[in-house]
Parts: structure tokens; sequence; C-alpha cells
């Protein structure tokens, strides 16, 4: 699965901007559950993202996914930025400039359990890990159509969010009333997910 600059350029942008044009329904789900800045804190990385994105496109994709990781450790407020951060920054360690869906299933893997050391929190306590556990099951399975079944399977999960009860995160601290709410964290890692998937699919 080669990544060339062009489709580096394209999923950067896309991605960026998917959750960008979100943002304001991100920092609803997080008033209802949360500090209420997980839309606007986002948005704020995600904009220094796209300022640099001819640099960050011209770089081999493990150094462009640590770059964009190390700035929304440093941009993105919150708990957000350092699990996002974790994320694509252990991504860009596993992965290389061209691989395979095996390769990719794995290096997300390893990236998923980075997520759950940095967070001190596992699949069930309503965070993006109900997400991007579930993801990671379809990458590994792989198969056919596999764009189309992993961005169903992100809003399926994010979705399944919202009768949990959070056990992690600020959310925790309102007991049963975190219940009824889609967890934002979860909402930004479908929205990031789906738009990879569009790229690949042509989509955009």
């Amino acid at each position: 699965m080669p990544v060339t600059q062009v489709s580096l350029h394209e999923h950067i942008d896309v991605v960026a901007r998917r959750v960008i044009e979100h943002a304001d329904q991100l920092t609803a789900l997080d008033a209802a559950i949360g500090d209420g800045d997980h839309g606007i804190n986002m948005k704020r990385g995600l904009e220094v993202v796209l300022a640099d994105i001819d640099d960050l496109a011209a770089k081999p994709l493990p150094d462009a996914l640590k770059a964009i990781g190390l700035t929304l450790v440093m941009k993105v407020g919150g708990a957000s930025g350092p699990l996002y951060g974790t994320l694509l920054m252990t991504l860009g360690r596993e992965l290389s400039e061209s691989f395979d869906r095996a390769v990719l299933a794995s290096a997300f893997g390893v990236a998923v359990q980075a997520v759950k050391a940095r967070g001190k929190s596992d699949v069930g306590a309503k965070t993006m890990l109900d997400v991007l556990e579930p993801v990671r099951q379809i990458l590994e399975a792989g198969g056919d159509g596999l764009p189309a079944r992993v961005r169903a399977q992100a809003d399926a999960a994010a979705a399944a969010t919202v009768p949990m009860k959070a056990t992690r995160g600020r959310a925790s601290f309102l007991g049963d009333r975190s219940v009824g709410h889609m967890d934002p964290g979860a909402r930004s890692s479908a929205l990031m997910i789906g738009a990879v998937c569009d790229v690949l699919e042509g989509r955009t």
C-alpha cells in the first residue's frame, strides 16, 4: 500500500478539514460530558497542521506522521493532544513508506496499545479506544471492501458509546449522567478514520 506524496497531501488535507468542519459538533458533544473544548482544541491543532501541509506532505510518511503527532501534542489542549499524538507518532515509528494491509494492521495495533498505556484506559470506558480497537480488528481481519467496512465500523463504534457509562476521563466524574451522550473523542476518531477511507476510495 504505497503512499505517494500527492496522496499524503490529500490525506492530511481531508482529515484535518473534516475534523475542523465538525468542530462545533465535537464541542457540543464535549459540553455535555466534558470541558466543552474538544472541538475548539482539535481545530486549533489541525489548523497548525494545515498551515504546514506542504512541508509535512514532502516528508516520508513515517516522518510526516511523527511530525503531525508532535504538533497535536504541542497544540491540542486537554487529553486529546497527547493521545492523538501518541497514536500518530507510534504509527510513524512502526510504518515504512510502503506497506501492506498486514503491516498496517500490526502497526495500528501497536499504536492502539500505546494509546491505552498513555491514557491508562481500555475498551468499554467510553473513549476514543472504543472506536480504535474495533477498527484494528477489521484491519487485522482484512478482506474485500476494507475502506468501506472500516468506515462503517468506526461510525457504528462511535454511536455505540452513547449508552455507555464513562469510567475514564472527565466524563467519568458524571457517573450515570454520562449515559446517553456520544463520546467526543470517539466521534473525532471516527471522523478522521472516515476521512482516510474516503480518500482511499476516491470519494473526496
